[in-house]
């Protein structure tokens, strides 16, 4: 039976990671400072006041790392570039140094048989840019097309597969309206501008990679998806549900794979609101090759008029299980997401791009193990629902387990594990968790130890 459940040949397993959560040294080389390491280093802004200082030193530790990817059979790696790591002052000299890292790094990863999938932008946006009004800046689409550009000269003979952004509406929500992540804005108003500048800047990219003509290479966009769900059958919560859907969701798919905003943000942001220009949409509809989704949690949705903008909140479900983050686990909501693209946006290929759990992982036993069972039963239970959605008919190609090793989880700082790893941060010792030899069986079997 076990032999009946398997994924479809050819389908891709890997893990992700992002260069300011596992890289450490920030400055090193010649290396310039990103959002990121400013915001670390201003107190109060993360639990401890932790950095990215050290992280998992994966800089330096970089081969031993992907000779542990090899160990538990990858076959693919997210990982993502530090752009100021390449350009120091985020646009005009070129950091050799930086550069050289990355084409090493990548070098590395195909030596052990494993395919880079390459994000262009995980967050660390350079500080200089910052400087210059960062995603305020109508400039910075120009700044990233520069940027993209080099970087598929330099690296996209090697790289199969590259991603633009990530998470451009965590960057938006919780960078300039809520101020939880780098640069850590509170303001309404930017926040259409800040949405739209990142679109326009993942346009540049894609124009960009056409332009090289990188023919045995695909790029597409990875977004965050929650799934809304109304708490009741109101005519006010189904639209209240309807709002946050196309704040979270929609807003960044709509545009790139419809070519128009979701009607729903003219509510929302009200006079905020800014009408973008036909020639901007057309851009922002560059045809991409694939979505990329990360998947960790749903909402459900009740209406409530004393919290604009979006005159909703999220409703607890009492009883259900939450990870160490508070979240609740719903893998069923990651079938409806990938069947809600599939008829909403049509046969693209889909890879899911983050999908995790963190828990408060037990010590190193005195075998050496980790035993982390309920990040297991979590894998299990999504792998299954993302096979759900291949058997309806979802054009899903691969999955990358978040993440590779435990890190720096952002305004958390060290106080969150995800990884299949462990990390002893003092140590910088690795340990392989059960969940990883767990996996490692899955990659091994193409899915069908989970039958």
């Amino acid at each position: 039976m076990s032999e009946q459940f398997g994924f479809p040949p050819g389908f891709l397993w890997g893990a992700a990671t992002a260069s300011y959560q596992i890289e450490g040294s920030p400055l090193a080389d010649g290396a310039g400072p990103s959002i990121w390491h400013r915001f670390s280093h201003t107190p109060r802004n993360t639990m401890n006041g932790d950095t990215g200082d050290v992280a998992c030193d994966h800089y330096y530790r970089y081969a031993s790392d992907v000779a542990l990817m090899k160990e538990l059979g990858l076959q693919g790696y997210r990982m993502s570039i530090a752009w100021p790591r390449v350009f120091p002052e985020g646009k005009g000299r070129i950091n050799q140094a930086g550069l050289d890292f990355y084409s090493r790094l990548i070098d590395t990863v195909l030596e052990n048989g494993i395919a880079p999938n390459v994000t262009l932008y995980h967050w660390d946006l350079p500080a200089a840019l910052d400087d210059l009004g960062g995603w305020l800046n109508p400039d910075i689409a120009s700044w990233f097309g520069d940027y993209a550009s080099t970087m598929f000269d330099k690296l996209a003979d090697r790289v199969p597969r590259w991603s633009t952004l990530n998470e451009p509406f965590i960057v938006s929500d919780l960078g300039y309206l809520l101020g939880i992540l780098a640069p850590g804005h509170r303001n309404l108003y930017e926040v259409p501008r800040v949405s739209h500048n990142l679109l326009r800047a993942h346009a540049t990219g894609v124009q960009a990679f056409r332009a090289r003509n990188a023919a045995k290479s695909q790029i597409g966009l990875a977004v965050s998806l929650e799934p809304r769900y109304e708490a009741s059958d109101s005519e006010e919560d189904r639209a209240a549900t309807r709002r946050m859907d196309a704040y979270s969701n929609r807003q960044f798919l709509d545009p790139v794979l419809l070519g128009s905003y979701p009607e729903e943000l003219r509510e929302i942001f009200g006079e905020a609101w800014v009408e973008p220009h036909a020639a901007d949409m057309k851009l922002i509809a560059e045809p991409i090759d694939f979505v990329g989704v990360n998947y960790y949690s749903r909402s459900v949705i009740r209406y409530d008029a004393t919290r604009p903008p979006f005159f909703a909140d999220r409703v607890p479900q009492s009883g259900s299980q939450q990870t160490d983050m508070g979240w609740e686990i719903f893998p069923q909501g990651l079938t409806d997401t990938l069947t809600w693209i599939n008829s909403r946006y049509g046969d693209i290929p889909v890879y899911i791009t983050e999908s995790g759990s963190a828990w408060p992982d037990p010590p190193i036993a005195i075998n050496g193990r980790i035993e982390d069972p309920l990040r297991i039963e979590y894998l299990i239970n999504h792998l299954k629902a993302a096979h759900d959605a291949i058997q309806q008919g979802v054009n899903l190609r691969g999955y990358y387990a978040w993440s590779l090793l435990d890190n720096f989880e952002w305004a958390f700082g060290y106080s969150k594990r995800f990884g299949i790893v462990h990390v002893d941060y003092d140590t910088q010792k690795r340990t392989i968790k059960d969940s990883g030899r767990f996996y490692s069986k899955v990659i091994k079997t193409n899915g069908a130890s989970l039958g």
